[in-house]
């Protein structure tokens, strides 16, 4: 890939993005939830957020919040998904994975039209860790090209939008690295549903609902492969509303993005989370530095 030096490019997609998002909103009235406002995030040089795994994040006010979703598209859950942000007024960013977008182009390009962020997850959601680095190139690669395959109908030597998600948040210096010498932003996650787990659509809403209210702002991590949390989404957004909570709507910006720094005693969770769902076996294999 060549690397994305020119800011009037990213400015360039920020601005698509950003009147598209417009245009797609259907109207809202007063009982809706709404986009609150759309923030464009510059990735010059490359970007490192989400407090879950770096010590820094964006710089969101007081019960703003960025919704994500990670792992789609999948027919029999992501469809139902946008309608219930449609019916809310609301965009999101979608962290697509490249074999399922080519496996379901009509619905991964919807998520386009419709107004929403495509970032990218990779083509087949491995812990790039576990590889050699030019595998895990060569896997993120082909997840920038699958998707913009599906969602454009073309794909380039760079990815149509500067923002990439590891999968499972488990990275490593040399890909950091690379991906910042293209101009590309890695996102984590200020705070996450944890919908990996099984638990009932209310478990999971009573659960990120208490953690916002901790927290009072942030990137939100779900996953639209997850019936649980595509069932619980009408009631959550609704939720949201009455709790004076604004969604912010993430697009591409030009130069570097302006950053809050994570309060003193910061520690990354993601190995430990890791480590939770994977075994112990992960962490004594593959120790990922901070």
């Amino acid at each position: 890939m060549r690397p994305l030096r020119c800011a009037s490019i990213a400015l360039f997609f920020g601005v698509i993005l950003s009147a598209g998002s417009l245009s797609a909103a259907p109207a809202c009235d007063q009982s809706a939830l709404g986009t609150s406002r759309v923030l464009p995030v510059g990735t010059q040089g490359g970007l490192e957020i989400g407090l879950k795994t770096y010590p820094r994040t964006l710089p969101l006010a007081d019960h703003e919040v960025v919704l994500t979703f990670d792992d789609g598209p999948l027919p029999a859950t992501t469809g139902k998904l946008l309608d219930a942000l449609k019916a809310q007024c609301v965009h999101a960013t979608f962290f697509m994975i490249g074999r399922m977008a080519a496996a379901a182009p009509a619905l991964a390009k919807r998520v386009a039209e419709e107004g929403h962020t495509i970032g990218y997850h990779s083509f087949s959601h491995p812990l790039m860790p576990t590889l050699s680095e030019k595998a895990a190139r060569a896997d993120i690669e082909k997840g920038f090209a699958a998707v913009d395959q599906a969602v454009y109908g073309s794909a380039g030597e760079n990815p149509r939008t500067p923002f990439f998600r590891f999968p499972g948040f488990a990275d490593t210096p040399a890909l950091d690295a690379w991906l910042a010498s293209q101009d590309i932003g890695v996102f984590g996650t200020d705070l996450w549903a944890a919908d990996w787990w099984p638990m009932t659509p209310g478990a999971e809403e009573a659960a990120m609902l208490a953690r916002l209210e901790k927290e009072k702002r942030g990137i939100i991590l779900f996953h639209d492969i997850r019936a649980q949390t595509v069932a619980m989404m009408p009631d959550f957004l609704r939720e949201l509303k009455a709790r004076g909570f604004h969604v912010v709507h993430l697009v591409p910006g030009p130069g570097q993005a302006e950053t809050r720094e994570a309060l003193p005693g910061w520690s990354s969770e993601t190995e430990r989370v890791i480590a939770e769902i994977l075994g112990d076996r992960f962490r004594r294999m593959v120790p990922i530095p901070r």
